[in-house]
């Protein structure tokens, strides 16, 4: 049996194990492949990872908090995920060696509803999958990319390390992306820790918010209430989660199965 599984802090909310389970049985693999939620602790990180081959595991998607952790943990990366300072994809070989790779970036311009070349963009936050947007934003050619952040010092510090801008007040732009994990547990919060009203939200031609949880978050309702364009967090863990699937097998992956999958939608 080849291992495949999704490393967090916490996991239990992670649709990856329904979305890859429902990809490797239409990929023909359900047989000899498995894909399971792996909860573990930051302290625990390190260790567990380089158990992992061992175990029988081929590769491993991470999601908050261990994305940084990641690509430091890494014997080889991906020039992506280099310079992008955190992985979500990681790679085992026979022999335990850990290679990373970054997907979220690639996950996300495929989403999007027009070419980002010459566009504007607002960043929140300034963790792992901030630093993959921001990177993916000014890669794909954006005019600007403007990240804010709870503590301006980790915008600044990603700002300078990306070479976008650090914001400490949010302005207009047509691109709005929510990297933070605000609105996953308690969707009232979600205004009361952001820097913007729901009125605001009209200043955005798009917005994109990587939290994902039944129903819509506060940032998705309020932006479809306003007839904004929106990418939702499933749609972006369907397409970096095909990326990594097609790295570990090298089958191409099945996105259509893999969205009912995430979405809870039963094998047609």
């Amino acid at each position: 049996m080849r291992r495949l599984g999704v490393l967090g802090w916490p996991v239990a909310h992670s649709r990856s194990p329904a979305m890859h389970t429902a990809a490797l049985a239409q990929m023909g693999l359900g047989e000899g492949w498995s894909y399971q939620r792996l909860p573990v602790p930051p302290e625990l990180f390190a260790e567990t990872v380089r158990g992992l081959p061992g175990a029988g595991f081929v590769g491993a998607n991470v999601t908050i908090p261990h994305k940084e952790a990641a690509l430091a943990l890494a014997d080889t990366a991906t020039p992506a995920a280099r310079a992008i300072g955190a992985a979500n994809t990681l790679s085992f070989s026979a022999e335990g060696a850990i290679h990373a790779d970054n997907t979220d970036a690639p996950g996300l311009i495929a989403t999007l509803p027009w070419p980002v070349r010459g566009r504007t963009a607002v960043v929140l936050g300034a963790g792992g999958s901030a630093r993959g947007v921001a990177w993916a934003l000014r890669d794909a050619g954006a005019a600007d990319v403007a990240v804010w952040n709870r503590s301006p010092q980790r915008a600044q510090r990603l700002a300078a390390d990306l070479d976008v801008r650090a914001v400490e007040v949010i302005g207009s732009a047509d691109l709005l992306v929510n990297c933070t994990s605000v609105g996953l547990h308690d969707v009232s919060t979600t205004f009361k820790e952001l820097p913007l009203s729901a009125d605001a939200i009209n200043e955005y031609s798009c917005l994109v918010d990587l939290v994902y949880r039944d129903g819509d978050t506060a940032l998705i309702g309020a932006a479809r209430d306003r007839e904004v364009s929106v990418v939702d967090g499933l749609e972006i863990l369907v397409h970096q989660g095909a990326l990594s699937l097609e790295a570990w097998t090298g089958v191409r992956a099945p996105i259509d199965a893999m969205r009912d999958g995430a979405r809870g939608i039963p094998p047609h």
